[in-house]
Order: C-alpha cells, then structure tokens, then sequence
C-alpha cells in the first residue's frame, strides 16, 4: 500500500486549468496520457476493507512544474499513511520516471511505463522497515475513468503480493496529513 498511487492514468482529453481559473494548460507530450486524471481526486478501497475496519485511500492528481510534471498526493484512512509523488519524463533514459516520499519515512524512484491499458512501475525502494527493497504497481485505467491498482512487492529475496484498491472519482474527498 505504501506507494504511488501512487502515479498513473491515461485516457482522454482536457486540460487543467491554472491557479486564477484563466487559460488552460497543457501537459508535455509525454504526459499527455495522464490528461483525463489531472485536477481530479480519487477514492480507491482496499481489497481487504471490511465494514468493521475500513481501508481506503485518496489521492488527488495535479499539472506541475508548468506541466513538466504530474503531482499525486494520496493519504489512507485520512492520514494514516500518506505519500507524494512527482512523475516526470526522464529524456536521457527516454522513459517516465518518478519520485515518491512517504510519511513512514521512505521513498522511491521508479521506471514507468504503458502496456496496452495499463501503467507498469518499477519502483526502487530505499529505507522500508519491513525489508522491501522493489515494488511493481500495476495501474488499469478503466474505459469509465476509473482505475485499480495492484503490487507486488520484493522483499527477502522473492515477490509476494501487495495490495489492490479499486478507485472511482470522488470530487469532495480531501487527501490528508497530520
């Protein structure tokens, strides 16, 4: 769960707009396929939720860096746990690449790319507590705009499965931090 949300999506058109609410902006190329995603906050519940013991997570998408770059921030379970990511285009690796912090203290760097209809990450992790030293998130972006994603995670030498969160849109759900 401890990750980019962590960093995804394609799909259609549009632009976001700017702080002021003027003129539309645009993404580079390269992350033209995050468009539809931009500007727009997610609620995303865990596999293994239960009505006794929810889990979900936010996370809100925004154009940066005068759209160089793609900010996600998510938080589970209103600040639980919480991250930020940056998704950039690396051109000397000619890939997407991104950078992930967490509120448990560790981060991340990771390769990413699309295949057929999914976002594939391969994240390095440095400083985890439980030993995981990859993640690979695989993020689906669904034809409704939707998306769901699923990890795996290395650690002691073998992949073991992670989480899986089914997002939807959720316009007035806040991503939080203490």
């Amino acid at each position: 769960m401890k990750h980019i949300i962590s960093i995804v999506l394609l799909s259609s058109c549009l632009f976001s707009q700017n702080e002021s609410g003027g003129a539309q902006k645009v993404l580079s190329e390269n992350l033209k396929p995050f468009e539809a995603y931009i500007s727009k906050t997610f609620k995303g519940e865990f596999a293994n939720s239960t009505p006794e013991k929810p889990v979900y997570d936010i996370s809100h998408w925004e154009r940066a860096l005068n759209g160089k770059a793609i900010r996600i921030m998510h938080s589970v379970n209103n600040g639980e746990y919480g991250g930020e990511s940056i998704v950039m285009w690396d051109t000397k690796k000619e890939s997407l690449v991104s950078w992930y912090f967490t509120t448990a203290g560790f981060y991340t760097q990771a390769t990413l790319h699309f295949e057929d209809e999914k976002l594939i990450s391969i994240e390095d992790v440095t400083g985890n507590e439980n030993g995981i030293t990859q993640v690979k998130a695989i993020i689906t972006l669904l034809p409704d705009g939707e998306l769901v994603n699923s990890s795996k995670y290395f650690m002691n030498g073998s992949w073991v499965d992670g989480h899986k969160i089914h997002y939807k849109e959720a316009p007035d759900a806040k991503v939080v931090f203490k």
